[in-house]
């Protein structure tokens, strides 16, 4: 279990317990056997706190831990799940956005287009990608691929993980909405598999351009939501987006039905997969076989549909969202 280098608050009893332990393991590694008792019980002692507070996460605390600074991102993903990845550059009409990657590989034996937003894994990274929120050309760049895919027959891995689409004044000047529903159109009549993975933070339209698909699948401590909890509270009690009180930002959460458990009781999404105790920054490679699993069963379960099949069953799969009760 890796030690987190960013922990966040609810994290950092665990975390200040973790390092004494790892300490103690030092100690025992260099020969000292007299902490071999207290080793014992500082591990047990550390293996329960981990279970209490990753076994009762809030919406809100899991909303933080889609958004983890150590969480992987969509290259992580590519480097420990495909094979032979050759990455495509460019939408051929304006430029090569950073904000998304994509590219050819193998998920165990199967050929794939894999797809994704990519946040970055440092500072000078998350600069340079712009946070994995994309410009018009990021979303092109996807449809361009998403296309190739069709052309070749090749199965798509859609990895979303961005607050939104850019909302910058040159990317409107660009056609913003109109390469997000572009994107929605095309991806919605596509006549290979699709598969969308929520792998960190679903935000808004930006995560709706890749979100259009006939499965959709959320790691355990993603979210996937029209909007942020603070931009909610900014708006329902008139905060400062920056400054939005913690506890209405997490009454936001809540309310918005944000994590993958509730949004798997709705029917928004097809499956919810477990993650390593403590989330995915704590185990990459785990992670990534866990996921890597649901999305061979899932292609293997899509490979034995129809073009005919796959397009109506996703018309389907979307009019059926939206059910409401109550009175009329």
């Amino acid at each position: 279990m890796a030690l987190i280098k960013h922990p966040l608050e609810f994290e950092r009893p665990l975390v200040e317990l973790e390092e004494q332990l790892n300490r103690l393991k030092n100690q025992l590694d260099a020969g000292d056997t007299s902490q071999r008792d207290e080793y014992a019980k500082l591990e047990s002692r550390v293996d329960k706190m981990r279970k209490d507070i990753y076994g009762k996460l809030s919406a809100y605390q899991r909303v933080q831990l889609s958004r983890h600074f150590d969480r992987p991102c969509t290259v992580d993903y590519i480097e420990a799940m495909v094979t032979d990845f050759v990455e495509l550059h460019g939408d051929r009409l304006y430029r090569d956005d950073p904000a998304i990657v994509g590219g050819t590989g193998k998920i165990g034996e199967q050929p794939v287009m894999i797809i994704g937003q990519q946040r970055g894994r440092d500072t000078a990274e998350r600069l340079k990608r712009n946070f994995g929120m994309a410009n018009p050309d990021g979303y092109r760049k996807a449809l361009r691929l998403f296309r190739l895919a069709e052309k070749f027959g090749l199965p798509v891995i859609n990895l979303i993980d961005t607050q939104g689409a850019y909302p910058g004044m040159e990317a409107e000047e660009r056609g913003q909405a109109e390469a997000i529903a572009r994107n929605l159109a095309e991806l919605a009549e596509l006549t290979v598999p699709v598969i969308s993975v929520v792998i960190g933070e679903g935000g808004s339209g930006g995560a709706l351009a890749l979100g259009v698909t006939d499965r959709i699948i959320m790691l355990e401590n993603a979210c996937y939501s029209v909007i942020t909890p603070e931009g909610c509270a900014s708006i329902l009690w008139h905060h400062d987006r920056n400054e939005a009180p913690l506890e209405q930002a997490a009454h936001a959460a809540e309310m918005l039905r944000v994590t993958a458990a509730q949004l798997k009781d709705l029917g928004v999404i097809d499956e919810v997969v477990s993650e390593p105790v403590g989330g995915a920054h704590r185990n990459y490679n785990e992670a990534a076989e866990l996921l890597q699993a649901s999305l061979l069963r899932h292609l293997d379960e899509l490979s034995k549909l129809t073009v005919q099949q796959l397009v109506d069953g996703r018309y389907e799969k979307f009019r059926k969202l939206g059910p409401f009760t109550g009175d009329a």
